[in-house]
């Protein structure tokens, strides 16, 4: 899995021409960045110093628009946050102009205090317990992980438990040693991720493909961030900026009497391998992202032998490759992890299909078809559908 996403995301780096690569070494400086890839695409660049006690970071992160964020950490004894600054810049003036501290930490004997930087312009201070060792999870930021690896490659045991913080809440990753050169990383709920380490810890590449994330994480030694974040910021205002990792869609269709609703988060293809690659065959899929995906009819339907009484439902599905099936479930409100056999509908079957033209928004539509209609489900050339009657 790593290999195979790594000459990818080599391929990908040299063609963007951002940064000048020197892939790291075990001999490698303590100062060296990533970039993070969704798709084709850069969604962010990290640039870090670090020492034995302090990480100085930067990080131009572009979604939904480009923002610039430098951190602070300083290490306590036991290795986790002893002090934390997150500064936020202009990002038109860039990191050497005028910035905000919008959140910070500090170890107050068993306690973490926590400041916010409130929208009124004030602040707000939470105060939680200190959990030994804990360090910052920052999504979509991938600095504190190395910290973590770096701590994992010190210990004999094959797995540990490492406390990262979000917000003033500490949650468990569990980190597990694959091979010398080779880690896991689980996220509590959005999946595991690969990663090639040196022998100190320092991350080489980091797979997050295989989480509902959809990331690919490379070092680079050489980063020029005050041009790129410049770069970006004036792409931003051009009209061009990154956008929502996987926008919120809902949309409604009429057919006849009958009127139909859908609810989905609909991810971008980004150059990707969509079935069979990011969604893979014979495997649940939420059939968006984020949220559940929700459908609605105010009329009874039929799809085959399957009655579907007039009511809100979610759907999911197990793409294949000639075809596959959709669940209807009855439970609603849930997150796209979160599924209930139990509570099934009913299961159909698929039609697939493929189109010369790719669409880059994963779509649903619901479209008259006979003397009912048709489910779509579209993305790139792919067309998964299910046939239904209007009873």
């Amino acid at each position: 899995m790593i290999t195979k996403a790594m000459k990818k995301l080599n391929s990908i780096l040299l063609m963007l021409g951002l940064v000048c690569i020197s892939c790291s070494n075990s001999n490698q400086d303590n100062t060296a960045g990533y970039i993070t890839l969704l798709g084709n695409d850069t969604l962010a660049v990290e640039m870090f110093t670090k020492t034995d006690s302090l990480i100085n970071a930067k990080v131009v992160l572009r979604s939904p628009r480009t923002t610039l964020t430098s951190y602070t950490l300083v290490k306590g004894e036991d290795g986790g946050v002893k002090n934390l600054k997150f500064l936020r810049y202009n990002s038109e003036e860039g990191f050497d102009g005028s910035y905000e501290v919008v959140r910070s930490y500090e170890k107050v004997a068993d306690s973490l205090e926590m400041t916010v930087l409130t929208n009124d312009g004030g602040s707000r201070t939470i105060v939680s317990s200190y959990e030994e060792g804990v360090l910052p999870f920052i999504d979509m930021v991938h600095w504190p992980f190395e910290i973590a690896f770096n701590n994992a490659v010190k210990t004999p045991a094959d797995s540990i438990d490492q406390k990262l913080l979000s917000g003033s809440r500490a949650s468990t990753f569990v980190i597990a040693k694959i091979r010398p050169d080779s880690f896991t990383i689980r996220h509590p709920f959005r999946g595991v991720m690969g990663a090639n380490v040196d022998n100190e810890g320092n991350i080489q590449m980091l797979d997050a493909s295989e989480t509902t994330r959809k990331l690919t994480v490379k070092r680079v030694n050489e980063i020029d961030i005050d041009r790129i974040a410049s770069r970006f910021s004036e792409s931003d205002k051009n009209g061009s900026p990154f956008g929502s990792l996987s926008g919120a869609v809902e949309e409604e269709f009429i057919i006849g009497n009958s009127t139909f609703n859908v609810s989905y988060g609909s991810p971008l293809r980004r150059g990707r391998d969509l079935f069979g690659g990011i969604v893979p065959f014979g495997q649940r899929w939420r059939t968006g992202a984020n949220r559940a995906t929700h459908f609605s009819t105010s009329s009874d339907l039929s799809i085959g032998n399957l009655d579907i009484p007039a009511g809100e439902y979610t759907l999911f599905t197990i793409p294949e490759v000639d075809g596959g099936t959709m669940i209807i479930n009855k439970q609603t409100g849930q997150n796209g992890r979160t599924y209930d056999e139990e509570r099934d509908l009913g299961r159909v079957s698929m039609n697939i299909e493929t189109k010369p033209e790719s669409t880059e928004a994963f779509t649903i539509k619901v479209e008259e078809k006979g003397t009912g209609g048709v489910l779509k489900l579209i993305w790139g050339n792919t067309v998964y559908s299910v046939d239904f009657e209007i009873r």
